[in-house]
């Protein structure tokens, strides 16, 4: 990783804090010596993948380069391969080509729901991405301190999705979850970290707890929130084991059909919280389990479902 300290000064920018760190980048808040603008400095790691990241001892706020709170899940590298699907770790030059690729989709993408690209550094040879600060608190933040929880969130995301899926600078995400999501002081929910990828070469990185078939479309943002309102509602994730064994394939045979259906068989909402309305189970099942089930179908039953609450 590259070494940031608090005090330096990269390239005009001041840093001043330590913001968090993920499976393959950290960020640090700086401030720009002469227009004072707080940003987001954004540098890879050594090497990259969630396995190797350090998890602290106990569930915390805190933010450290040593270690993430152990209810936080990093992104894992993904190759896929003719013979299956390989979890790895990135090497620097790999972490280094997977960063630039994330500055060139932020760079082509512009939503107010989707953080901005301000400029792009290389110090010593690493590339730095200057991000907007988005002031807030993460979903995951939310979560642990049991506030409230807003399903307009979602429907925002959803229809910021359809947006940039329409516009074809960002057809999906492919790593919403709850570090990903920021909800500000507004109520406005910013997506951060989208899910880096080289197409050329048949590699991502997800979250595979969010995404266990590992989709590399839209459905993976459509499972993702799914997911997510399956955890808010019972406190636990719908899956221990992923990714799904076959996840990546496109095709596959019988032992493949009965391998999912027995994946699928998660606990459903309303067993581990008898107040889960049964709309809203009908929704989170939709995301999870039916593959024509895609954003603008999730669109039309958040928004339905909303204006009945």
């Amino acid at each position: 990783m590259m070494k940031l300290a608090v005090g330096e000064i990269v390239q005009g920018y001041r840093v001043t804090r330590f913001l968090g760190r993920g499976g393959f980048a950290s960020v640090f808040l700086a401030q720009h010596e002469e227009t004072g603008n707080k940003v987001a400095l954004k540098v890879g790691a050594s090497a990259g993948g969630g396995r190797q990241v350090t998890r602290l001892l106990e569930v915390t706020s805190r933010r450290t380069p040593e270690g993430i709170s152990p209810d936080e899940l990093p992104a894992e590298a993904v190759f896929y391969e003719a013979a299956g699907v390989r979890i790895d770790l990135f090497d620097e030059r790999e972490v280094h080509a997977m960063l630039r690729a994330e500055g060139d989709l932020l760079a082509s993408c512009q939503h107010e729901n989707l953080v901005p690209l301000l400029e792009r550094l290389t110090v010593d040879g690493n590339p730095v991405l200057v991000l907007e600060y988005v002031r807030g608190k993460t979903l995951r933040e939310k979560i642990r301190s049991l506030e409230g929880i807003h399903l307009n969130w979602f429907l925002a995301l959803v229809r910021a999705l359809l947006a940039t899926q329409a516009s074809g600078a960002m057809p999906w995400h492919g790593d919403l979850k709850p570090e990903n999501i920021i909800v500000k002081p507004s109520g406005k929910v910013v997506m951060i970290d989208p899910g880096m990828r080289l197409p050329d070469q048949h590699i991502v990185t997800t979250t595979p707890h969010y995404n266990p078939l590992l989709s590399t479309d839209s459905k993976a943002d459509v499972m993702a929130i799914g997911i997510m309102i399956y955890e808010i509602l019972t406190g636990t994730l719908p899956f221990d084991e992923v990714p799904w064994e076959f996840a990546g394939q496109r095709s596959g045979g019988e032992t493949t059909r009965l391998s999912l259906s027995y994946f699928f068989s998660y606990c459903p909402p309303h067993v581990l919280n008898p107040k889960t309305p049964e709309e809203l189970e009908r929704i989170i099942y939709r995301c999870i389990t039916v593959p024509a089930y895609g954003l603008a179908e999730l669109k039309t039953d958040l928004e339905a479902f909303i204006s009945k609450a």
